[in-house]
C-alpha cells in the first residue's frame, strides 16, 4: 500500500511540474473534448442503455489503441526507474497501477462511467449503489487492460517479425476507424447487436442490470491482467536485445551511394522503418478495399497513392527519428546526405508503391490517366518533402539504444509528431494537385504533368532541405540533443503567439484537411467518376455546372487555411543590415 501511495505521489508531483506551457494548453484542449464526450456519454444513460454499452466499448477500444497508437502511451513513471530498489514484479505492478489512474485520461473515463450511476437511479436505489463500485471497477479494467495491450505491443516489437506483424495490425484498424462508415452500410443494422453488451467493456453496466455474476467477471478479469503485466513488467526489465547475425556489407563508389547504402542497411534493420513501411502498406490497402463490403471498388485503384501519402507522413521526422546520429554528417565539411535518404526512400518505397497501383488498377480496369498522374507526383513529392519537413519542422527525437519498452516512441513530443504528420499528409496531396486536375480533363497529358511534378518537387525540395541542412546543421543537432530549439523555429514561434493568433494557426492546421482533401480531392475524383449524391461529399449534390467549381473552391479554400496557418507561425523576415 505504501508503495501505491508513493508512485501516485510522484506521479502527481511529476504532472504538477509538467504541465505548464503550450503542454498544460493542449492538455486543457484535450480535457474540454474528452469532457464533452463524456457528458455525451452519460446522455445516453438517459435515452439508451444499449447505446451506453456500445459508448462503453468505443471508450475501451481507445484505451486499447490511443497509447498503441501514441507510441507507448503515458511513462511518466518507467519501470526501469526502479529496477535497483528491488522491488517484487507483483508490488511494481500495484505501484504502478496506482500512478496510472492519476492524470486527465483516467479522470475524464471516470466522469464518462458515471453513466453507471445515472442508469443505475433509473433502475432504482439499490442498482445505484451498486453502479459506484461497478464504476471502478469498470476504470480499472480499461487502465489494466491499456498497459497489458502497450505491454504486449512492446514485447512483441523487439522482433521484426512483430514490428511488421503490428504495423499490418495497426494499419488496418485505423483505415477501418477511417472506412466506418462502410462497415456500418455493409452491416445494415440500426440497432446495437447484443455481443457488445457481453464485452468486458458492458460488464459493469450489466451488474447495474441485475446480472451479478459481471461483478465476479470484472473482479477475477483485475486480478488475471494484474498477473499479466507483473509478468510483462518482468520481461520487460530484464529483457536483452540479441545481436543480429552478421551481414554482408554494402559495396558504395560515391558518397550519396554510401548514404543509400547506409539507409537500405537502416530500413532492413530499424524496428521503426519496419513498422512504418508496413503500417502505410496495410492502411492503404485497407482503406481502398473497404467499400468492397457495400460492392464499390472505385476506391480499389487509390491504394498505392494512400499508400505513399501514408509512407511519407511516417517518415516526416527522419531526421528526428535517427537521434543525434547527425554529427557524423556535420564534421564532414560541406556534406550533405539528404540526396542519399531521398534515393534510399524511392528505393524502399517506389517498388512497392508502383505494384499496388498497377495490381489494383488492373482490378478494376482504371481510371488509368488518372493513376498514372498520381503515381510520380506522389513519389516526387514525397521525397522532396520528407527530408524538407523534417529538416524545418524537426521534432527532437529519443536515440534508438535510449527508447524504452515501446521502440516506436521516437519522441516525447507526441503532439508535435502529430501535428508533423498532418502537415505531410496535406503538402504531399497538394504535390498531385496539378497532375490530377490535368488528368481529370485532358486525360494522358495529366501522366507528363505529374512526371513533371515529382521531378520538379524532388529536386527543388531535395535541395531546399540540403541548404537548410548546410546552414543550420549545429542548430538541430543541439535542438535533437538538449530538445530546446535555437533561434526562430515554427515551435518556438507558435509559443510565442498572441492567445487570438495561436487559437486561428490551431484552426487553421487542424481543420484545413476537411475542404482540402474530402470535399475538394475525393469530391473531385467522384464527380469525374460520376459518382453523385455521395454521403457528405457536397459537390457531388451540386448541379452539374458547379460541381467541379465547388470541388475547387473547398481544395483552394484548405490550401489557403495551411498557408494562413502557416504565415501566422512563421518568423517574421528579418531586413537586412550593411555594415
Amino acid at each position: 500500500m505504501a508503495v501505491a501511495l508513493t508512485m501516485a505521489a510522484m506521479k502527481v508531483a511529476a504532472l504538477r511540474h509538467a504541465l505548464r506551457g503550450e503542454r498544460a494548453q493542449s492538455a486543457g484542449l484535450g480535457a474540454v473534448l474528452g469532457i464533452v464526450l463524456a457528458g455525451g456519454t452519460i446522455y445516453l444513460a438517459v435515452r439508451d442503455l444499449d447505446l451506453l454499452a456500445a459508448a462503453y466499448a468505443v471508450w475501451l477500444l481507445g484505451w486499447l489503441l490511443g497509447p498503441v497508437f501514441m507510441g507507448g502511451g503515458d511513462e511518466t513513471l518507467r519501470p526501469e526507474y526502479f529496477t535497483l530498489l528491488g522491488l517484487p514484479p507483483r508490488r511494481l505492478a500495484v505501484g504502478l497501477l496506482a500512478a496510472a489512474f492519476v492524470g486527465l485520461p483516467p479522470l475524464v473515463s471516470l466522469t464518462a462511467l458515471l453513466g453507471l450511476v445515472v442508469a443505475g437511479a433509473r433502475l432504482g436505489l439499490v442498482e445505484a449503489l451498486v453502479a459506484v463500485p461497478a464504476m471502478l471497477l469498470q476504470l480499472a479494467v480499461f487502465v489494466l487492460l491499456s498497459k497489458v495491450a502497450v505491454g504486449l505491443v512492446g514485447l512483441a516489437l523487439r522482433s521484426r517479425l512483430g514490428a511488421i506483424s503490428t504495423g499490418v495490425l495497426n494499419g488496418a484498424i485505423l483505415a477501418g476507424l477511417g472506412q466506418i462508415w462502410v462497415v456500418f452500410l455493409a452491416l445494415g443494422q440500426t440497432g446495437v447487436p447484443p455481443l457488445v453488451r457481453y464485452l468486458p467493456s458492458g460488464w459493469g453496466l450489466l451488474a447495474v442490470r441485475g446480472s451479478w455474476w459481471a461483478f465476479g467477471a470484472l473482479a477475477g478479469l483485475i486480478v488475471l491482467l494484474l498477473l499479466a503485466w507483473a509478468a510483462l513488467l518482468r520481461r520487460r526489465v530484464g529483457a536483452t536485445r540479441a545481436s543480429g547475425r552478421a551481414r554482408r556489407p554494402f559495396l558504395a563508389r560515391t558518397a550519396d551511394g554510401a548514404i543509400v547504402a547506409k539507409e537500405l542497411r537502416t530500413s532492413s534493420r530499424d524496428l521503426v522503418r519496419n513498422y512504418q513501411l508496413t503500417f502505410a502498406f496495410a492502411y492503404g490497402v485497407c482503406f481502398a478495399a473497404s467499400p468492397l463490403l457495400v460492392g464499390w471498388n472505385g476506391m480499389l485503384p487509390y491504394a498505392g497513392p494512400v499508400f505513399i501519402v501514408m509512407a511519407a507522413a511516417m517518415a516526416a521526422n527522419v531526421y528526428g527519428t535517427d537521434g543525434t546520429a547527425l554529427w557524423l554528417t556535420l564534421m564532414t565539411p560541406g556534406a550533405s546526405d539528404v540526396r542519399g535518404r531521398q534515393l534510399a526512400w524511392l528505393a524502399t518505397h517506389a517498388p512497392v508503391a508502383v505494384l499496388l497501383t498497377v495490381v489494383c488498377t488492373t482490378i478494376t480496369g482504371g481510371p488509368w490517366p488518372l493513376i498514372l498522374a498520381l503515381l510520380p507526383a506522389l513519389l516526387g513529392g514525397a521525397a522532396g518533402l520528407v527530408p524538407l519537413i523534417s529538416v524545418y519542422g524537426l521534432v527532437p527525437g529519443t536515440d534508438p539504444h535510449k527508447r524504452a519498452n515501446n521502440p516506436l516512441r521516437t519522441s516525447e513530443d507526441e503532439g508535435g509528431l502529430t501535428g508533423q504528420a498532418y502537415l505531410a499528409l496535406a503538402l504531399v496531396v497538394t504535390t498531385a494537385l496539378p497532375a490530377g486536375f490535368v488528368a481529370i480533363r485532358f486525360g494522358w497529358a495529366g501522366v507528363i504533368v505529374g512526371t513533371a511534378t515529382g521531378l520538379l518537387c524532388w529536386w527543388g525540395f531535395g535541395r531546399l532541405a540540403s541548404v537548410r541542412l548546410r546552414e543550420r546543421g549545429p542548430e538541430l543537432l543541439s535542438t535533437m540533443r538538449t530538445g530546446r530549439s535555437i533561434g526562430g523555429t515554427m515551435q518556438s514561434r507558435f509559443t510565442e503567439l498572441s492567445k487570438p493568433r495561436k487559437a486561428v494557426a490551431w484552426w487553421c492546421f487542424g481543420f484545413a484537411a476537411i475542404p482540402l482533401i474530402p470535399q475538394g480531392i475525393l469530391a473531385t475524383v467522384f464527380v469525374s467518376r460520376g459518382t453523385l449524391r455521395h454521403t457528405w461529399f457536397l459537390a457531388t449534390y451540386m448541379p452539374p455546372g458547379l460541381r467541379y467549381p465547388v470541388a475547387l473552391g473547398f481544395a483552394l479554400l484548405g490550401l489557403a487555411m495551411y498557408a494562413l496557418g502557416t504565415w501566422i507561425v512563421l518568423p517574421p523576415r528579418q531586413p537586412a543590415t550593411t555594415e
